[in-house]
């Protein structure tokens, strides 16, 4: 099941996919796997073990430590995050391999734009030509999976630099806008919507 929820704040979606993991914890079959698509206002988030010094200066962006595997991240308005509820054991997936897969289908994602996406080995996320296009962690509960990942698609990368992206000091951030022709129009966040949809699947 696909949903878009449109634009919302951070911690509200938060909470919302942490209540059906706990209902889907008890009855997992009473559940079917979903897809979230969500805009979020501007936001950082650090994960489990994600560290403070990260954040390099002081910054008026809400701050928000959340229960994602992974460091700090950026999101905000012209990128994409794509929550992934997922009931692992019924779908005979571990992590390792849903992340492999959520990595390939990324990739082709960027296809469907002409754009050429690859990976680094000890990074997770997708990148293009070294810049990191989409960032990704997860977060697993009694074989029911949840958080994802957020693909930059149009938008201000001036936050990337007020942190060290995903943990690391020299990673520089990119979105599908750069490279795109100058006469081929940006998607907005609908269309690039529509053609995750396309490429994915629930498993």
């Amino acid at each position: 099941m696909y949903r878009d929820l449109g634009r919302q704040d951070y911690m509200r979606t938060w909470q919302r996919m942490i209540q059906f993991t706990n209902a889907r914890v008890v009855d997992p079959a009473a559940y079917d796997n979903q897809i979230w698509f969500v805009e979020h206002d501007p936001v950082f988030t650090l994960g489990r073990a994600g560290r403070m010094e990260h954040l390099k200066q002081a910054t008026t962006i809400p701050v928000v430590r959340t229960d994602r595997g992974g460091q700090i991240t950026y999101h905000g308005p012209g990128q994409l995050v794509v929550y992934c509820l997922f009931y692992l054991k019924q779908m005979a997936s571990g992590v390792s391999s849903l992340v492999r897969k959520l990595e390939q289908q990324i990739m082709q994602v960027l296809e469907c734009y002409g754009i050429s996406g690859h990976l680094v080995p000890g990074a997770p996320g997708v990148y293009v030509r070294h810049k990191k296009i989409a960032s990704l962690g997860l977060r697993v509960s009694r074989f029911c999976c949840y958080h994802g990942f957020a693909l930059n698609v149009h938008m201000d990368l001036e936050p990337f630099t007020l942190i060290h992206p995903c943990g690391y000091p020299d990673l520089q951030v990119t979105h599908i806008a750069e490279w795109l022709d100058p006469a081929v129009k940006v998607p907005d966040l609908s269309h690039v919507i529509r053609t995750t949809k396309s490429v994915f699947d629930l498993w």
